[in-house]
């Protein structure tokens, strides 16, 4: 099983780790993406006006683009330790054990807007990019992922999907792998997005610390029974609901 998540617009500074090895990252056929990606950024930041305008920074944010001009020299930490915010948060991957932890690095990624599809444990600076943004010199980030991302997916025997919608466009599940996307709704069936994050966040974490082996919509809706976890098959039979008390 492999679990997607989506990123985090507000990250961890620093880090003690080498500079950034874009060869070493999960889904290595992403690589020449990745490459592009990076001099588009890099290449942007060295005009800081016309960089804050694309990526729409504020004043306060423009320090971020410091951040894409030492891509490739910056220090590195863990993907899930990077990301900040709701969901991160919840998930606290810096307090899980060891065990967790590699369970974590075998079975999530982290879809980032600059490397595509990470590996928690994948060791990344910190950055400034957002899905939607328009790079000068590559085409729109959706088209420029999509396929790519797809095929990369598309040996997984089965993805537990729990990115935002927009980062489902930048690597749609390719429809011969087996997956479910995940929704956050009330007992009513009513979709919730205030808890959306949080429940994602702490849904992976019980993932992590009792690490199943479901392979399937099926298995995963077993396993959240004997924890106590309210997840069921929706109406569309490629969802599934993750309930939740408002």
């Amino acid at each position: 099983m492999k679990i997607l998540l989506p990123p985090s617009e507000t990250k961890r500074e620093g880090g003690t780790g080498a500079a950034l090895r874009l060869g070493a990252l999960a889904l290595p056929a992403l690589l020449a993406r990745r490459e592009a990606v990076l001099d588009a950024l890099i290449a942007l930041a060295e005009d800081r006006v016309e960089a804050q305008r694309v990526l729409k920074l504020s004043d306060r944010q423009a320090g971020d683009i410091q951040h894409n001009r030492m891509l490739r020299t910056a220090p590195t930490m863990p993907a899930v330790d990077r990301y900040t915010g709701v969901l991160f948060d919840a998930l606290d991957a810096q307090r899980l054990d060891a065990s967790a932890r590699r369970w974590l690095g075998q079975h999530v990624l982290i879809h980032s807007a600059p490397f595509g599809p990470i590996g928690a444990l994948d060791a990344i600076p910190a950055y400034r990019l957002a899905a939607g943004t328009a790079l000068p010199g590559i085409p729109p980030l959706r088209r420029h992922w999509a396929d790519a991302t797809g095929l990369a997916l598309a040996d997984e025997r089965f993805v537990l999907d729990l990115r935002s919608e927009a980062y489902v466009a930048l690597g749609p599940i390719p429809a011969s792998t087996p997956s479910a996307y995940v929704r956050v709704v009330t007992d009513t069936g009513r979709a919730l997005n205030h808890f959306n994050k949080k429940a994602k966040g702490e849904l992976v974490r019980a993932l992590a610390e009792t690490r199943p082996r479901a392979r399937s919509a099926a298995g995963l809706v077993g396993w959240a029974s004997e924890q106590g976890i309210r997840l069921r098959p929706a109406l569309e039979p490629w969802v599934l609901e993750l309930v939740v008390d408002e």
